[in-house]
This record gives C-alpha cells, sequence and structure tokens, in this order.
C-alpha cells in the first residue's frame, strides 16, 4: 500500500524532484500508519494477497484464451446453420469453498460464449451450454484448477 500511494502521490503532483519523492514518502508513510492504527488495515493480509498476484494474472489470461475459444466454437454453429445443436443444462459441484471465488467461477462460465451460469447455491453449480460439446469439462475446467491455487 505504501508504494501504491507513493506512486499515486507523484502521479498526482505531476513531476518528480526530490523534494515532491521526500514529501510524498513522508504522507505515504503517516497515511499507511493510520490506515494500520485505525482503519483495521493489515500489513500481512496485503502481502498474502500479492503473493496470489501471478495466479491472478494466469487466469486472466486463461479466461481470455477460452473466451476466444468459445467465441470460434459459437460461432460455427451459428455459420454452419446446423439444426443439430442440442441446449443442455448442467449440474456440477465445485470444490471451491470462498463465496467470492465461486462467483467469480459463475460469472467467467457466463462470460464464455454459449453458456450461462443460472444457478450457483452451496458450491453446487447449475450451467445452460447452448451445445453439449460446450459443456465438456466444465466441473474440471482449468477456472477451476487456478481458482482452487488462489484459495490457497
Amino acid at each position: 500500500m505504501f508504494l501504491f500511494l507513493l506512486a499515486l502521490w507523484i502521479i498526482f503532483n505531476g513531476a518528480f524532484t526530490l523534494e515532491i519523492l521526500l514529501f510524498g514518502i513522508g504522507i505515504s508513510a503517516c497515511v499507511c500508519f493510520f490506515m494500520v492504527k485505525f482503519a483495521g488495515y493489515n500489513i500481512k493480509r496485503e502481502l498474502k494477497a500479492a503473493k496470489k498476484l501471478p495466479f491472478i494474472i494466469e487466469y486472466l489470461f486463461v479466461l481470455l484464451i477460452e473466451i476466444i475459444k468459445a467465441n470460434i466454437a459459437c460461432s460455427g454453429l451459428i455459420i454452419k446453420g446446423s439444426k443439430k445443436i442440442q441446449p443442455v443444462v448442467v449440474s456440477f459441484s465445485s470444490p471451491l469453498k470462498s463465496e467470492f471465488l465461486s462467483t467469480v467461477l459463475a460469472n467467467s462460465i457466463t462470460l464464455t460464449p454459449g453458456t450461462i451460469s443460472v444457478s450457483m447455491r452451496n458450491g453446487q453449480f447449475t450451467v445452460h451450454c447452448l451445445d453439449s460439446s460446450l459443456c465438456d469439462g466444465i466441473d474440471s475446467s482449468s477456472f477451476v484448477k487456478i481458482l482452487k491455487r488462489i484459495e490457497g
């Protein structure tokens, strides 16, 4: 948080001089001290979250790749005009314990074209897939594996 506040101070000043840097260090230290003392800020929690940053970046990259792959698959179904499209509703349970990460998983499923998260309760997901081919391996997807590592 200290480095973030210091960078914010320098950006808002619009210049970088020794005086601005020294004042920024002092003000950032005071704000950090205030946050720890009176606002319940925990430095250990921030360091723990910073260790998860590589997994979060990996997750965003995998999400982007999956969105592109699903776009191609859905476009193929639409362009072919196939009458063999078989919509299906699939239920599966997730090993994630965190409600926040379960919500991230549900939103990621909805973001990928051809799938919509219909329900999420107590780790049990219900997903509507445009075609049965789009739901293959949804319960053991790379989303779940990376989110499980983030959950730690």
